[in-house]
């Protein structure tokens, strides 16, 4: 009997903590990658996943994810004049920006972001050390 309660324990406990963890995994993202003279599909599918591994709002489900290299680039002109990258003295081609589209739920446990909503062309700039170096978030929002 002992061993029954304990191996139910176990078996709970790991129900439990995958459903933690589910809320912000989504398998139906929606990722498309354009054209780009600037970065590689590889560099580019490791921003992607950057962003996918770093999106972590509570009752939240990343729909879409995206790279235009048109609009990332007007978007890194403004980063680089006026964001973290007029500090940091990030190179141009280290920088990298994605639009997302997410919703959110409305079980009230997001208390940032309004609940049962949806949010468009959420801007997320990433930055690397050079080249061959992982992709981080240096910000994200709008």
């Amino acid at each position: 009997m002992r061993k029954f309660i304990l191996s139910f324990c176990v078996i709970l406990s790991m129900f439990s903590l995958v459903a933690c963890n589910k809320e912000n995994i989504s398998s139906g993202i929606n990722v498309s990658v354009g054209e780009s003279t600037k970065f590689t599909k590889e560099e580019i599918n490791k921003a992607v996943d950057c962003v996918k591994e770093n999106f972590k709002f509570p009752d939240s489900t990343l729909t879409d994810l995206w790279y235009d290299e048109n609009k990332s680039n007007s978007f890194i002109d403004g980063y680089l004049e006026a964001g973290n990258g007029s500090v940091n003295g990030v190179d141009d081609k280290n920088v990298i920006v994605l639009l997302s589209n997410f919703d959110v739920g409305d079980s009230g446990e997001n208390t940032v972001l309004n609940p049962n909503s949806s949010y468009t062309n959420y801007k997320w700039i990433l930055i690397r050390d050079g080249k061959e170096k992982d992709w981080k978030v240096d910000d994200s929002g709008y």
